[in-house]
């Protein structure tokens, strides 16, 4: 059985990509550029891999029909630091290629997203870009300890409405894609039910913690200064800045129905994820 390759296999999507593909049967290789350690199912392969050591191409590519790709945050040229990786997959003989891009990218020619597109384009290799919303699990993630230990939601998005997404229907969709079941088709916009506000996620936060969190509603500089304070990155705080400044400025709010039509029910919504992840917002990480 050819193998399906996954990047990013311990990220944010890339994780349950890993999952529905092994629960659809298939040989999957996570690659990670430090793969972690155990025992590992009979279909799953875990290797080194990293876009700018071209040691680690050959394992990681060899054999394989698809490859799904996600770009790490800190490659800016992808020119340089992505694409002859993706050169190199095409001559091992992958000929299907998953991108995970960001929604929107087809209107920023200047995104390394849509630099990325571009080139899939004209690869040869059939290729799907997923321009997905802003991720649900940020909220799990960049802000947990916010909404977790000052029961506050803490970004400068104002009281415009934001597409978010489970990543979880991502990574559905693209299993899907990779195991060539959905139709053909360039690119998908991926996003939840609806546009909404962080007003609305605060109230489906307190609804699912049973508890009242509080959408702060910061200006940009007050933001700053609780995240440098709280100790964000400040790669990190300069990133989430760019994002909900966008969203106040009402960029970003697109909606589709492509998950519903590739998976055949609706997106998740803001409140069913604050209900799966609940836990998160109501235990201490250990130290």
């Amino acid at each position: 059985m050819s193998a399906i390759v996954v990047t990013g296999a311990t990220g944010t999507v890339g994780r349950h990509v890993v999952v529905s593909l092994l629960e659809a049967g298939a040989s999957v290789r996570a690659l990670a550029r430090h793969p972690p350690a155990g025992d590992e199912p009979d279909l799953l392969r875990r290797t080194r891999f990293s876009y700018t050591d071209p040691d680690t191409w050959t394992d990681a590519f060899a054999g394989a029909e698809a490859l799904f790709v996600v770009r790490p945050p800190e490659v800016v040229d992808v020119a340089r630091d992505l694409l002859p990786a993706l050169d190199a997959a095409r001559a091992s003989g992958i000929r299907r290629v998953v991108f995970l891009s960001v929604l929107g990218a087809e209107r920023n020619p200047l995104l390394p997203h849509r630099r990325v597109e571009r080139w899939l384009e004209t690869s040869g290799m059939a290729s799907t870009s997923l321009r997905a919303a802003n991720f649900m699990q940020n909220l799990a993630g960049v802000h947990a300890a916010d909404i977790r230990d000052r029961d506050q939601l803490v970004v400068p998005a104002g009281d415009a409405a934001m597409s978010y997404v489970d990543a979880r229907d991502v990574a559905e969709v693209a299993a899907r894609c990779l195991l060539a079941l959905a139709p053909t088709r360039g690119a998908w916009d991926v996003t939840g039910p609806e546009a909404i506000t962080h007003h609305q996620v605060a109230s489906a936060l307190s609804h699912a913690l049973a508890r009242p969190i509080r959408y702060t509603r910061p200006s940009l500089a007050r933001y700053w200064a609780h995240a440098h304070r709280t100790g964000m990155p400040a790669g990190l705080i300069a990133a989430t800045s760019v994002l909900y400044t966008l969203a106040r400025a009402g960029i970003g709010a697109r909606v589709s129905d492509d998950v519903e039509e590739l998976l055949g029910r609706p997106a998740r919504d803001i409140l069913r994820f604050a209900q799966d992840h609940r836990s998160t917002w109501t235990s201490t990480p250990s130290p």
